[in-house]
């Protein structure tokens, strides 16, 4: 069977990362299935997406920066073992043939490795959703479901590895036009490379580690 393509969005909360992955099945000529990171969140029973619980999923913690103060986040254990569900069910969708899009904020380095492992050799497009931390922290301050200072949180983490086969910037295109950029980088441009790149770098800095 052939291989399904899989379009891996990786953005800040508030990067606009959904409004482009509805836009994509919208635009898109066959059919991609939604299995990013809210759906597998959603998926838990309802006592852990609130706290104490929530803190097995991720662990949220404040520390004063002068006179403000800031919030950092890393993943719990829970988190860490459903991410990789996430990246496991993520191949084994595009294996059976299917297409696949899936939303991600990849803030742990341990993420990036799997999913460099896991879709190298497979259809995998990896997308940076960029946006200006002001222009995050406005629209964070608008929504209602998100707590104030996650995306300066995630912003510092989420494009740590640096390396991407499309960047798309939310503050300068609507969802549909970043979905078209997408969609004619997948069908008219070279095959996808950076999670072949990622893993031969990690690969690389884990053996200068471990010597």
């Amino acid at each position: 069977m052939t291989l399904g393509n899989i379009i891996l969005l990786n953005g800040a909360s508030s990067a606009g990362k959904t409004s482009i992955l509805l836009a994509l099945q919208q635009v898109l000529d066959t059919p991609y299935l939604d299995a990013g990171i809210d759906k597998f969140l959603w998926m838990l029973p309802k006592q852990y997406l609130d706290v104490p619980l929530w803190h097995e999923v991720f662990e949220y913690s404040w520390r004063e920066n002068g006179d403000t103060r800031e919030l950092s986040i890393q993943a719990g254990p829970l988190g860490h073992k459903l991410m990789s569900g996430m990246h496991q069910s993520i191949v084994a969708l595009s294996q059976s043939g299917n297409n696949v899009i899936a939303d991600h904020v990849l803030i742990e380095r341990q993420w990036v490795q799997e999913c460099a492992r896991l879709f190298a050799d497979l259809p995998a497009l990896f997308v940076g959703v960029h946006c200006p931390l002001e222009v995050l922290e406005q629209r964070e301050r608008e929504r209602a479901d998100r707590t104030l200072g996650q995306a300066r949180a995630y912003l510092r983490k989420v494009h740590a590895h640096g390396t991407y086969d499309l960047d798309v910037d939310t503050s300068r295109f609507s969802p549909a036009d970043c979905a078209l950029q997408i969609k004619v980088r997948l069908q008219d441009g070279p095959p996808p490379q950076a999670f072949k790149v990622l893993r031969e770098r990690m690969n690389g800095c884990d053996t200068v580690e471990k010597e």
